[in-house]
């Protein structure tokens, strides 16, 4: 064993590798707090939606599979080229403080952590299988371990990732929670509640 400490020593861990490596750094635990935190990272992006006018309703379902269904009505993920030359969907899903909560007018207001969530969730998830609805028509794609798998097939936003979600009770518990804070505020949230019949 060395002691050498030198810059060969110095690390640099580019893209979803630091999440995979330092998960608790994102997600505060990795028991079953942190996949539920995994689970309203992505509700908070259909709060947003809702929040700010687009989209009536959100279904959260928990799946036979362990698997989680989120599903709102809101405007849709951009699926159009970005600067970057992918996807924005896929630069949503796959790079870090990627997102369009940073003022440029996507957003009047918004929860979650901002350019982080949608891709952390990607980077611990198993898979996830993203569904768009934009345009009047309908996209999908896949991802595997945080890696985008094949390009776009094109044929309800609709986001499903494997999670292991823990407690229906505990997460049907705080959703009632949030739409009740929600409620006192004036504004309601429009949530199905979660089901495990899928």
């Amino acid at each position: 064993m060395t002691n050498k400490y030198n810059a060969e020593s110095i690390q640099i861990l580019e893209g979803l590798e630091a999440v995979r490596k330092r998960p608790g750094m994102y997600i505060g635990s990795v028991d079953g707090r942190g996949l539920h935190h995994l689970v309203w990272e992505i509700v908070d992006n259909s709060i947003d939606e809702a929040l700010n006018g687009y989209g009536k309703q959100i279904i959260i379902e928990l799946n036979k599979d362990g698997s989680c269904t989120v599903t709102d009505f809101g405007r849709g993920m951009p699926i159009d080229k970005h600067k970057s030359g992918k996807s924005a969907l896929e630069v949503i899903f796959t790079v870090l403080h990627a997102g369009g909560k940073f003022g440029q007018g996507g957003y009047k207001s918004s929860g979650g952590l901002h350019g982080v969530g949608a891709s952390v969730v990607n980077a611990l998830s198993e898979w996830v299988d993203v569904e768009v609805c934009r345009d009047k028509k309908r996209y999908a794609m896949r991802f595997e371990h945080g890696k985008k798998k094949g390009d776009w097939n094109q044929y309800n936003d609709r986001f499903q990732s494997y999670l292991q979600t823990g407690s229906e009770d505990l997460l049907n518990n705080e959703f009632r929670i949030l739409n009740d804070l929600h409620k006192s505020s004036g504004r309601s949230l429009p949530f199905k509640g979660c089901g495990t019949d899928r």
